[in-house]
């Protein structure tokens, strides 16, 4: 049952005689942020008086008198100028607690009108070593997807990837010209990856030169410049120590700047013969392609992240020019200076579909991708999970959807904010790099390991291997999705990996400590759960701990409703806590009577399911022993 929806849903009937807008107002039921006004609260009573022009006292007290909810509210009490305290009984709680303990589902019921969604999330590009960058999209996709699905939607997992870009004329060239064929015939994707990176740092000179020619000396844009120069300049000189195919191809130019200037063009120019069907650089893109998705399935299965769907670039490009087309052929695009656009508003600038030289946008494939998902899933929503700084982009491309004919569908830009580092900045390595997702993930076991080694080494290697490979996956998760997607947030290992605080680690062990109850009383859990015995809520935490579990409903709703996984987070933090001070206060295996005990043990139970649930929905696993 969610306590929330039942009561907003007694407060809608109770107003409905009173205003059309009962249900509207019966919203502003919410859970009491202090215990000393009860535990949940409501606030209709005040606007509503606005609107009736009575005393919105007396309005409260009309409508507590035509309020119906049998024997779950043990009293309601009007506060301050109409706020309605609401208490619960506490013998209504109990048997609700043991009716959820027989429940695999906790008291979450499925949708009553389930929809449909597709979530496009991660998106890499695929011929890089994904970064720090994806980790928020993916992770934020992923739990969307778990909390959807458990609350009975249908929901299509579309990985968008990347595999059509600059990214692969970059490869080319560097296949072309950089090779280690004996390292690629024996480590294909390290070898790529050395290779992308290579080129990379070759081509991005060019940038920093063309800068220092266009800023006079003592601009900040130029003094940037002359740092990443600075930067530049001594990569290369390391590299072409390195490598001996290096130092030959910087052999050919006087100077630096035209080095990375022809690496660069050369690279736009592989890229372009690819968009253009030469035979040798697609046979060089098909070569490349699954060694590139290997690696990506090999980074998402330590995730534990998983697609429907891997659509690129590549397979949407055949459909761009009909897309183009049938814009035009409606009148929703027109020709300006070459260019086909979409004009939007006079005071904004046109959604550009094809250049001048009649190259694609991501709009025009974003199109395709909108009429292809239609067709295929026949969605009720599309959600896109992509960084906020890509807003203007999802809201022009949205309108042109709607213009288009795609009005039925519900399109959503899940914005999300930047990991930034302890300077405030974006996050980087010491070098000013970009961090790997990858080398991360192995720092944060690594970190974990260290914690598990000391709490609990009587666990055998395999075992403190498996724990360390689930804490440290866990906080890196966990660190992001207990901020408000729209948030900033700051790295920190510190807090991330606290055994006391915020983080994934504390909820892991908060989950291992009634599981370890059971170990030691050697209960059955599942025999428990078959005939629950009552529950007795005597001690405050043991009454505090049994509504908070009873909120797990109402809080999947929030979090849904707003795609907000940090909600997820927020409740089980504060479960943790809740079961925390239950801990320390009421005994189970050595209560006072056996019925006291067998009460607290359904908690206990009830404690542990709830927490590895609702991580499970965050990505992130349990571990019975830490």
């Amino acid at each position: 049952m969610n306590l929330a929806r039942t009561l907003k849903t007694a407060f809608a009937r109770a107003m409905a005689g009173m205003t059309p807008g009962a249900p509207a107002y019966a919203e502003l039921v919410r859970a009491a942020q202090n215990p000393k006004f009860g535990d949940y609260q409501a606030n209709c009573a005040m606007p509503l008086g606005k609107e009736l022009g009575r005393p919105p006292r007396e309005v409260a007290a009309e409508i507590l008198e035509r309020l119906e909810l049998g024997r779950m509210v043990a009293r309601g009490e009007i506060a301050g100028p109409g706020f309605i305290n609401l208490r619960l009984a506490d013998d209504w709680l109990a048997d609700e607690l043991r009716r959820v303990e027989q429940d695999e589902r906790l008291g979450v019921e499925p949708a009553a009108q389930p929809r449909t969604f597709v979530i496009d999330f991660s998106s890499p590009n695929v011929a890089k070593p994904m970064h720090v960058g994806h980790i928020r999209s993916t992770i934020i996709g992923d739990s969307l997807t778990r909390l959807l699905r458990f609350l009975g939607h249908r929901v299509v997992t579309d990985n968008h990837i990347g595999d059509w870009g600059t990214q692969f004329g970059m490869l080319i060239f560097g296949y072309k010209h950089l090779l280690d064929r004996q390292a690629f015939d024996a480590r294909p994707v390290a070898e790529l990856a050395r290779l992308y990176r290579l080129v990379n740092t070759l081509a991005e000179g060019t940038e920093a030169a063309e800068r220092l020619r266009l800023f006079p000396p003592g601009h900040a844009d130029r003094t940037d410049a002359a740092a990443r120069w600075e930067r530049f300049e001594a990569q290369l000189e390391r590299l072409r120590g390195e490598d001996p195919r290096v130092a030959a191809l910087a052999g050919r130019f006087p100077v630096a700047a035209e080095l990375s200037a022809w690496v660069a063009e050369q690279s736009r120019q592989e890229t372009a013969r690819l968009h253009a069907g030469d035979p040798e650089n697609t046979a060089l893109w098909q070569t490349f392609m699954p060694y590139c998705l290997a690696e990506l399935e090999r980074v998402y299965e330590r995730l534990g992240v998983g697609f429907d769907h891997w659509r690129g670039e590549s397979f949407y490009n055949p459909m761009l020019p009909g897309v183009v087309g049938e814009l035009l052929e409606r009148g929703i695009a027109e020709i300006s200076e070459g260019a086909v656009c979409v004009f939007l508003s006079r005071d904004r600038a046109p959604c550009l579909v094809r250049k001048s030289d009649g190259a694609f946008l991501y709009t025009t494939t974003d199109l395709a991708t909108v009429k292809y998902r239609a067709e295929q899933f026949r969605p009720d929503a599309i959600l896109y999970v992509v960084d906020q700084r890509q807003s203007l982009h999802f809201q022009q491309f949205f309108e042109v959807a709607r213009r288009w004919g795609y009005d039925r569908i519900e399109f959503v830009h899940v914005s999300f904010g930047t990991i930034l580092g302890s300077d405030g900045r974006p996050f980087r390595t010491r070098e000013g790099g970009t961090v790997g997702l990858e080398p991360l993930l192995d720092e944060a076991v690594e970190r974990a390991r260290k914690i598990v080694d000391g709490k609990s080494p009587e666990l055998s290697e395999t075992e403190r291997a498996r724990v360390a490979e689930a804490v440290g996956i866990g906080a890196i998760k966990y660190a992001d999705l207990s901020v408000h997607r729209s948030s900033d947030y700051t790295f920190s290992w510190e807090r991330m990996m606290a055994l006391d605080g915020n983080s994934a680690t504390y909820l892991q062990y908060a989950y291992v400590r009634p599981r370890s109850i059971f170990r030691e009383g050697r209960v059955d859990p599942v025999a428990l759960r078959r005939d629950p015995p009552p529950i007795r809520l005597r001690q405050p935490e043991e009454r505090e701990l049994g509504l908070r579990l009873l909120r797990f409903p109402e809080t999947l709703e929030e979090a849904a409703a707003e795609l907000r996984p940090n909600a997820i987070a927020g409740y089980l933090y504060e479960l943790a806590n809740a079961f925390s001070a239950f801990y320390h206060s009421c005994p189970v295996l050595k209560a006072g009577t056996p019925e006291e005990r067998a009460s607290r043990l359904v908690l206990c139970d009830l404690t542990a399911r709830t927490l590895r649930q609702g991580l499970a929905l965050l990505g992130i696993g349990t571990i019975d022993q830490m």
